[in-house]
């Protein structure tokens, strides 16, 4: 049985993790480098950062910060946020990311998915989705979930797969923020079909719900949150403990 795995996730705008509710109304947190650093030397599995402005404003991703936060940690770290093109992967790669997640671009240009998996490996590409049901139907947003596509989530997940993404992090704009669970029958859906690792992203607002997330949905290789961890209500080592007292299986340090 492979480990489930507890990621937090830094939203970043102005040099700042900020974090809001349903992708709206966003407040400072803290410093990206020190979280990233007391994350990674307290049991987190992998890292995610996310400039969250960079594709709504038309410019590219943040990289000094990058490159101060990969040096100070040692687990894997995937970077998002004004991906478009093959030179924005290379950017990010080498200022210290392990993974590279694109949205928004990968809508305006689905080929960059086939293009960097095949230049980087499918297993350094993640395709980022931001979702909400709309009429009965799961559509994706860009833009920070800001512009609602009129696509189908399922067929572009399903699409975004099929050219080359080694993951997909499913982010629910419906349970973001609102801390009353993942979206579970939203994650079941892709978890369906989906071949390559899926994680959780949104609705987190305690250890109760990484549990509901693990059991109802099996096929859920990890769990993604942030309020929950930068203000201090869990840390990690108390929820990895609750998580294997139910049976799940994960890593301990």
């Amino acid at each position: 049985m492979i480990t489930k795995r507890i990621i937090p996730c830094l939203d970043v705008r102005d040099g700042r993790v900020v974090k809001g509710v349903r992708f709206q109304g966003l407040s400072d947190v803290s410093d990206p480098v020190e979280l990233a650093s007391a994350y990674s030397e307290n049991g987190a599995d992998e890292l995610v950062f996310y400039d969250i402005t960079a594709s709504a404003e038309g410019r590219k991703l943040f990289t000094d910060v990058l490159r101060r936060a990969a040096s100070t940690i040692f687990i894997p770290l995937t970077v998002g946020g004004g991906i478009s093109t093959l030179e924005d992967f290379e950017r990010v790669l080498m200022s210290g990311a392990d993974k590279v997640s694109v949205n928004s671009g990968a809508i305006t240009n689905p080929g960059i998915i086939r293009e960097a998996a095949r230049r980087y490996g499918s297993q350094c590409v993640v395709l980022s989705v931001d979702c909400a049901r709309v009429d009965g139907t799961f559509h994706v947003f860009r833009n920070g979930g800001r512009i609602d596509t009129g696509l189908d989530a399922l067929d572009w997940i399903r699409r975004g797969i099929g050219e080359g993404a080694g993951e997909i992090v499913l982010n629910s704009i419906d349970t973001d923020g609102v801390r009353n669970g993942f979206d579970l029958p939203m994650l079941s859906a892709v978890c369906d079909f989906a071949e390559v690792p899926v994680i959780a992203s949104g609705g987190a607002g305690g250890i109760r719900d990484f549990i509901a997330l693990f059991q109802s949905v099996p096929k859920v290789d990890a769990g993604l949150a942030a309020s929950i961890f930068h203000f201090g209500e869990v840390s990690i080592n108390e929820l990895k403990a609750e998580l294997a007292d139910a049976g799940i299986l994960v890593r301990r340090v």
